[in-house]
């Protein structure tokens, strides 16, 4: 239940700041109209006009972006790629912390593919909370890695499919391709339209993954998974993602997905900045129902993991402040580079660090606040406060 609007000027006091930088022990944020207008240090006796929310020593810290959001509160958006269901989705994601996210939609025919775009396009100009734009996970991508893609949808990226993946107005696209079923060219077309382009499902090797990054290449989804892995002789994808300083990695930090040490090596390894927390969640999440359906096929969500019945991964049923969490432990890394890696990393890897992932004057106000368990206890955004249980973080390892 909302506790307040996004119009309410608000004074957050008694709490620790974590701005996204570093922590302040001694300050209070000022929201008005959605945006933060202010920190001051206590005690200031200014803007005595506004609702003062006492955060009782808890932590305050940037919203969690998720770039990779199949679905949640029971929601698939492949199978309703409407704005009924963004709203359903992005309701269940925020009680984990997140508070904007890329709705994903995976490999699929033109139409369905066209209507989460509009979807999302209407989402974000109805200001849907959390909707800040898509992930096109395919259906450019290799047969040979699908994981559970339907192979029978997927098709070549042509001029038709570069101009329905720009089409987006108001929010940012990520699109997930394999490099080797395009050229180079392509790549360079898409990222000069302010796509953000990463690779994925894909069976490129080091060269043809390098030849990518040249071109312009962004980024990769959910490392390890569906592609080349790292060995002496070749390094394949992985390895170019891990070597390259100027592109980011997404992960997935459910235990499952990746093991716990490769988990932590791949963290050490990749340039500080570059390594972003995704939960790659199905509708699982948030929901007490834990079978869907994908592409006919039943899956059911167990221990943090989603599974077909021969066992093949599925997604995640994880929420993203589980991810932080089981990042601290998986990479021995502290609180706050975890939350970084699921904000501030986040935020610049899709170019929107001037408004999120901070917590700065000017920039919107989508802020969680922790306890010492990182339970999240109210999130805003906007301005918007809503508070939650603890201790409905989701599954972890």
């Amino acid at each position: 239940m909302s506790t307040s609007s996004a119009g309410t000027k608000q004074r957050l006091s008694n709490g620790r700041v974590f701005d996204g930088e570093q922590l302040h022990m001694d300050r209070d944020v000022v929201v008005e109209g959605g945006r933060i207008t202010a920190l001051i240090a206590r005690p200031d006796t200014a803007y005595a006009d506004h609702e003062t929310i006492d955060l009782q020593g808890h932590l305050l810290a940037p919203g969690l972006i998720d770039l990779q959001v199949n679905g949640g509160g029971g929601v698939l958006f492949n199978a309703a790629p409407r704005i009924d269901s963004l709203q359903a989705i992005g309701a269940a994601h925020r009680q984990f912390g997140t508070t904007a996210f890329l709705a994903t939609v995976i490999t699929d025919h033109d139409t369905v593919m066209q209507q989460a775009i509009a979807a999302v396009e209407r989402a974000i100009a109805e200001r849907v909370p959390g909707v800040i734009g898509i992930h096109l996970e395919g259906p450019h991508l290799n047969s040979g890695f699908r994981g559970v893609h339907d192979e029978a949808r997927m098709r070549e990226l042509d001029e038709p499919s570069l101009a329905r993946i720009c089409s987006l107005q108001g929010g940012r696209t990520l699109l997930t391709l394999a490099p080797e079923t395009v050229d180079t060219d392509m790549i360079s077309r898409l990222v000069a339209s302010d796509i953000v382009v990463c690779a994925g499902h894909s069976s490129a090797d080091y060269a043809a993954t390098r030849q990518a990054l040249d071109a312009g290449l962004n980024g990769f989804t959910h490392l390890f998974n569906a592609m080349t892995g790292m060995q002496s002789r070749e390094p394949g994808m992985v390895g170019a993602a891990l070597e390259d300083e100027t592109s980011f990695f997404g992960i997935i930090a459910d235990g499952y997905h990746v093991h716990p040490a490769m988990f932590a090596v791949a963290v050490a390894a990749k340039a500080t900045g570059k390594a972003v927390l995704v939960s790659d969640a199905m509708p699982s999440v948030g929901s007490t129902s834990k079978n869907f359906d994908l592409f006919g096929v039943p899956v059911r969500a167990e221990d943090g993991r989603c599974v077909t019945p021969e066992g093949r991964l599925a997604g995640s049923d994880i929420g993203l402040i589980s991810a932080v969490r089981n990042a601290c432990r998986f990479a021995r890394i502290d609180q706050y580079e975890a939350l970084r890696m699921a904000s501030t990393y986040a935020a610049q890897a899709i170019r929107l660090d001037n408004e999120l992932g901070y917590i700065r004057p000017g920039y919107r106000a989508n802020l969680i606040e922790l306890d010492d368990t990182l339970d999240v206890r109210r999130s805003w955004i906007d301005g918007e406060r809503l508070n939650h249980v603890a201790g409905t973080a989701g599954a972890e390892m």
